[in-house]
């Protein structure tokens, strides 16, 4: 079978024929349907992060597939797979057929597109946690959001306005802002700076990081807070503290680490917001042939949401 490993650290990850795994007893196999990529995998391929696999190693840490054989589940049950250390201590997700743990494997609806089912827990359950466990996110409030058209902070500006909130979205560029979600204010993020100078909005949930973070968090008023999630800019700030006292401006961290179990409470009401159509999710598909191609693109930040692999 087909797999993407990666053989060395910090190199591309290279599709190859693989030996298909067995069935365990008390294990699950599974036909990968469709598998993520995100800012993790490219994270743990550079060989630097707390966790990583032996090499050689098959990356992917999220996956949709269906059930070929199990103790537990019907052959045939539409499942979605993360945990157990996928693409972390272990061979990933990014091959045609996988054997693991009952505890990497969650059922979702088999009328969940398998894109959307491989690729929708890490921007919905972190959107949804950094707006209403960590922001407290409140009917009226202004909010700004950056990185609007990427899949958390797309996320991040639909559940806002469901929540009542009034949403700006900050784009990188202005060619994007026809992929702002429908009822958020688009502005690019040129535009942005002079804009929020008046500091009327109470939240900044920002997906950006680096070094303009804290000049960022001056679009907020005094009192407000800033939602920390990403750092696609850099994963380095600089903090001038009587400046950044005198902003009164508070940092708040996004650590999904901490809250995967909320994250699971969450997930299967933003599967169903999903299904109704309440919620949208941008995906762009590649042809796992295309892997390499795909995760330069996510890199640059030029994927519209998130991308999946396919085997087809």
């Amino acid at each position: 079978m087909r797999a993407a490993r990666f053989h060395d650290w910090g190199a591309s990850p290279v599709v190859e024929d693989v030996p298909e795994p067995a069935y365990e007893p008390g294990r699950v196999l599974v036909e990968v349907r469709a598998a993520a990529l995100s800012h993790l995998d490219l994270t743990v391929s550079g060989g630097s992060f707390g966790m990583r696999p032996p090499l050689p190693y098959v990356g992917g840490v999220e996956a949709s597939g269906v059930v070929l054989a199990a103790d537990t589940l019907e052959p045939g049950t539409h499942v979605l797979l993360r945990g157990g250390g996928l693409g972390l201590l272990r061979d990933g997700c990014w091959s045609e057929r996988v054997c693991v743990s009952p505890k990497a494997v969650t059922s979702v609806p088999a009328d969940l597109p398998a894109d959307v089912a491989a690729s929708f827990f890490v921007p919905t359950t972190t959107a949804y946690v950094a707006l209403h466990d960590v922001a407290r996110v409140e009917p009226g409030e202004e909010v700004i959001v950056t990185g609007v058209t990427g899949a958390v902070g797309s996320m991040v500006a639909q559940l806002a306005s469901h929540a009542g909130a009034t949403v700006t979205g900050i784009v990188a560029r202005p060619e994007l802002l026809d992929q702002v979600p429908e009822g958020v204010r688009g502005m690019s993020l040129d535009d942005a700076a002079e804009s929020a100078a008046g500091r009327s909005a109470s939240l900044l949930v920002d997906t950006l990081g680096g070094g303009g973070l804290v000049g960022r968090t001056r679009w907020v008023r005094p009192g407000g807070r800033a939602v920390v999630i990403g750092y696609v800019l850099g994963t380095s700030v600089t903090v001038d503290l009587p400046s950044w006292l005198l902003d009164d401006v508070a940092l708040l961290p996004v650590n999904m680490v901490r809250q995967e179990r909320r994250a699971r409470e969450v997930a299967p009401q933003l599967m169903e917001r999903l299904l109704t159509g309440e919620l949208r999710l941008n995906v762009e598909r590649f042809d796992v042939s295309e892997i390499a191609q795909a995760l330069k693109l996510l890199q640059d930040g030029r994927v519209r949401g998130r991308a999946v692999v396919t085997f087809a």
